[in-house]
This record gives C-alpha cells, sequence and structure tokens, in this order.
C-alpha cells in the first residue's frame, strides 16, 4: 500500500499547495479519497483520472470536494471530438464508483448545471456519465478492488465521516476533519498509516471541530499505528509546521510525516513484522 499526498492545505489553496487530496495505491485498488481545489492538477500529474478505481469524499465542505466537477469533466474529455481538435481517445467512458455522503445527490444535480458547454452537452453531465454515485452510510463497510472501506462518523460542524481502509498489503485511516473524539482511536486501531489532519496549534474548544498535532499524535498512540502523516495546514510557516511536528512527536514514538504534495508514504513490512512479533 502506497500514500500519495496530492494536496494538503486546509481551506483554499495557497502557496501552491493544492487542498486536501490523497492517492492510495494498493496491488488491486487505485482510491482517490478527497479532491480539493488544486487536486484535479496534481492528480494529473500522477495518475490519469480513468485509472481510478474510486473516489471517497469524507464530507462537503469545498476544500474536500471541490474539484470533483473538473475530474469528472476529465473524464468525459475522451470521448468529445471536435472540429479541429484531436482525435477521440476513447469509445466509451467507464463511470468511476464515487462514494458520498447522503444526501449527495441533489446537490451533484444543481452542480452539473453549473458553466453549462451547449455546444457540447455531454461535459455537463459529470454526475451522470463520468461517476457512478453511490451514497454510503456511517458504519457500513463498501468494497473497491481488494479493498475494504468502512466510514465511521466522526466529530465535525458538517457530517463528516473517517474512512478505514484496509487491503492485503496494508490499512490506512484517514480523518477527514474532526475534533477529539473515542471514534477516532477505533477507526485508526492498529493501522499502518494514519493520516490525521493538523490544523491547529492547541486543541479545539470551539465544537467546530479539528485537531491539534498534539491531538493527532496521542490518537496515533492510543490506537497503536503504526506511522503517522499529518495534513490539512492552515499555514506553510516553517515555525507553525515545526510546532505541528514536535507536539506529535511528543505524544507519539513512531515515524511522523508531514503532509506536502508528492509525499509518498508506502507500508513497511519489517514494521509490520516486529509489530507482529510483539503482538
Amino acid at each position: 500500500m502506497q500514500l500519495t499526498v496530492l494536496g494538503c492545505r486546509a481551506g483554499m489553496p495557497a502557496d501552491g499547495q493544492p487542498s486536501s487530496g490523497y492517492l492510495v495505491d494498493t496491488a488491486g485498488a487505485r482510491l482517490l479519497i478527497d479532491c480539493g481545489p488544486g487536486t484535479a492538477v496534481a492528480l494529473s500529474a500522477v495518475a490519469p483520472p480513468s485509472s481510478l478505481d474510486a473516489v471517497v469524499i469524507s464530507h462537503f465542505h469545498s476544500d474536500h470536494c471541490y474539484d470533483l466537477l473538473p475530474i469528472g469533466k476529465s473524464l468525459l474529455n475522451g470521448l468529445l471530438e471536435v472540429q479541429g481538435g484531436p482525435p477521440r481517445l476513447e469509445d466509451e467512458c467507464r463511470p468511476v464508483p464515487l462514494y458520498v455522503p447522503s444526501g449527495a445527490r441533489e446537490l451533484f444535480d444543481r452542480w452539473g448545471a453549473l458553466f453549462p458547454v451547449t455546444t457540447l452537452p455531454l461535459l455537463d453531465r459529470a454526475f451522470e456519465v463520468a461517476f457512478d454515485v453511490r451514497e454510503y452510510t456511517p458504519g457500513e463497510s463498501f468494497q473497491a478492488g481488494d479493498c475494504a472501506i468502512t466510514p465511521q462518523e466522526l466529530r465535525h460542524v458538517l457530517p463528516n465521516c473517517g474512512l478505514r481502509v484496509e487491503a492485503p498489503c496494508g490499512t490506512l485511516a484517514y480523518t477527514g476533519d474532526t475534533g477529539v473524539t473515542p471514534a477516532l482511536a477505533e477507526l485508526a486501531a492498529g493501522v499502518d498509516i494514519l493520516l490525521a489532519e493538523a490544523t491547529l496549534a492547541e486543541t479545539d474548544r470551539s465544537g467546530h471541530g479539528h485537531l491539534s498535532g498534539a491531538d493527532a499524535g496521542q490518537v496515533a498512540r492510543a490506537a497503536g499505528a503504526a506511522e503517522l502523516v499529518l495534513t490539512h495546514f492552515a499555514s506553510s510557516d516553517p515555525e507553525w509546521l515545526s510546532h505541528l511536528a514536535r507536539t506529535a512527536a511528543d505524544e507519539f514514538a513512531g515515524p511522523v510525516h508531514m503532509g506536502a504534495p508528492g509525499l509518498t508514504v508506502a507500508v513497511n513490512r519489517a514494521v509490520e513484522a516486529v509489530r507482529s512479533m510483539q503482538r
């Protein structure tokens, strides 16, 4: 299993960094988890959208889903042949399964009608043709390739599900956006990689629902995760990021990685073998 960070910024892209977007590759699947603004460009640099086996969205804040429309239009682009343009690449579109929180279909109906291309109406059907939209229910697992994916409701101002991805080659848990909650330790129990937001310098007391670096480290320790990847940064200031990394490492003795576009983290089977011997 390999995690590739496409974007790591909270809110809008900044400093050349897209918002949240993560590629997970296993022996039998390629998953895109969240796709905030800027993710479509970052994805196109490493993998064609048509290579995706599924897209999974944690929640409908724009920094986690904004690029669904351009990715959908990219999937449709190969079906088009425009006079004077390049030849058509595909004869048909394999819809990519798109797993989203319940209630998405009405949103997609409105979204897909925005910015109409009247001379190429196929481009306005991203959520009908490019994607196979499937609404998930918290706690109910679904399959994508060799991955079993379980969404778990966490604590955020808008309904958000953390995602647990289990494959023969490794396990990963992703928090989406969340405040501190006991459900995090369950979500991440024994995973090889915990991909955790670290938006704040200190624990959130507002009820909005975000983690600090120390919070993420505590979750990784309590869950028995092998490695921790921090993401969803509010700033790229070196001192800010250093504080997040340091406070996470104060709580968690395992490897702590700082998310950045292009960062890859693979499951270390040597580490996993040692962990198995210790059980």
